[in-house]
């Protein structure tokens, strides 16, 4: 499986194929970079994962680190995670924070991601032995509550800094967001909060759609009470994909990767992306949705509110001091990088990893 992976002079610097014969435990670290500091990056759970796509996470993670100016390095963790294993969840997480044992916390510090929470973070801490193994722990284990959505915030604000560079009122601005998980929904309520018009959600079940608005308070009661955001009414239901070639303002896909493709990015009609998932889009495609004018703040830009959280974690520091900071980086950040990248006429992305590269390499060169 190692030919998936791009060796190049960033990394990665481990690679680890993990398996548990007792529990049939698969899974994967890779740790990209970590001359900033150790690695970091979250476990995700998903039928589907893979090598290649843990290691375009860790990339990922290298390049957020440095931009938000943290000393951290890139790395990324995962556990394929069929859903007839459910019940054994427990198990699959401890066989694998053992197996991790070897990495983590001296060049590894973990976290949640897909389909793992606190209660994942306190397995894995507890069979690891350390505490400084992880971040994203209960708040019983010196974690900061993830009630306060860190990444919704993060992005919240990315999407502020855009409105801002593009000239747009926050206030009336028309939003859709795929998917309602821990950045999603925070992302739709801080904006909804701001004056913005929420127009379309999406969760697993599909899309809600009400091109007047949709009321925060009642679709988060819908989806708490019946499990899928399609309850909510008044709305028209679309099939997931739709949310994507919806007219609107400010386009926050903030759940799985790859949704925007080669065979969806032409029907984007929104006028800007704020990219809550990571690696919601490849860079070609975003490339090509920039030179339709669509303006795109990337994934390592917008969404580090999660890891910026995490490094006050990791200091032990305060739910206050985390707002204050994520708010402060993210907004300084997504500036920098949308100014370079108009002033310089560069892709956003280009813009963003000149950025990191050079912190990444001066961190190198020491």
């Amino acid at each position: 499986m190692a030919d998936e992976i791009k060796y190049d002079e960033w990394g990665p610097e481990i690679v680890l194929d993990l398996y548990d014969s007792k529990t049939k435990m698969r899974g994967f670290v890779v740790i990209d970079n970590t001359a900033l500091g150790p690695g970091k990056g979250g476990i995700r759970m998903t039928p589907t994962v893979t090598l290649e796509e843990d290691f375009r996470l860790a990339r990922t993670m290298t390049w957020k680190c440095a931009l938000a100016e943290l000393p951290f390095g890139g790395a990324k963790g995962a556990i394929v995670f069929p859903q007839d294993m459910q019940k054994d969840k427990e198990q699959l997480m401890r066989a694998y924070a053992r197996m991790a044992k070897v990495v983590a916390p001296k060049v590894w510090v973990a976290a949640p991601d897909i389909n793992t929470g606190e209660e994942e973070m306190r397995w894995f801490a507890e069979e690891n032995g350390s505490l400084q193994s992880c971040t994203g722990k209960p708040v019983d284990m010196g974690g900061i509550p993830h009630e306060l959505g860190s990444t919704g915030f993060g992005v919240y604000h990315a999407a502020l800094v855009a409105l801002e560079h593009a000239g747009t009122d926050v206030k009336g601005a028309t939003v859709a967001v795929e998917g309602f998980g821990n950045v999603g929904s925070f992302a739709a309520k801080f904006l909804a909060e701001s004056g913005a018009k929420l127009v379309a959600v999406s969760d697993s079940k599909g899309v809600i759609y009400n091109k007047d608005g949709l009321d925060f308070d009642r679709l988060s009661k819908a989806k708490a009470e019946t499990g899928a955001v399609i309850k909510y009414n008044p709305g028209q239901v679309l099939p997931n994909e739709k949310i994507f070639e919806l007219d609107v303002d400010v386009l926050i896909p903030a759940a799985l990767a790859d949704v925007i493709h080669e065979n969806n990015w032409q029907n984007v009609k929104a006028k800007m992306i704020v990219e809550g998932a990571n690696i919601p889009i490849r860079p070609h495609i975003e490339n090509k949705l920039s030179d339709r004018g669509i303006l795109l703040v990337p994934d390592f830009v917008a969404n580090a509110g999660g890891v910026i959280s995490s490094y006050v974690e990791y200091i032990s520091g305060t739910p206050a001091q985390m707002l204050k900071e994520v708010e402060k980086r993210v907004r300084k950040n997504t500036k920098l990088v949308l100014e370079k990248a108009k002033k310089e006429k560069l892709y956003p992305r280009d813009a963003a990893l000149e950025i990191a590269k050079e912190r990444v390499r001066s961190a190198m060169n020491k």
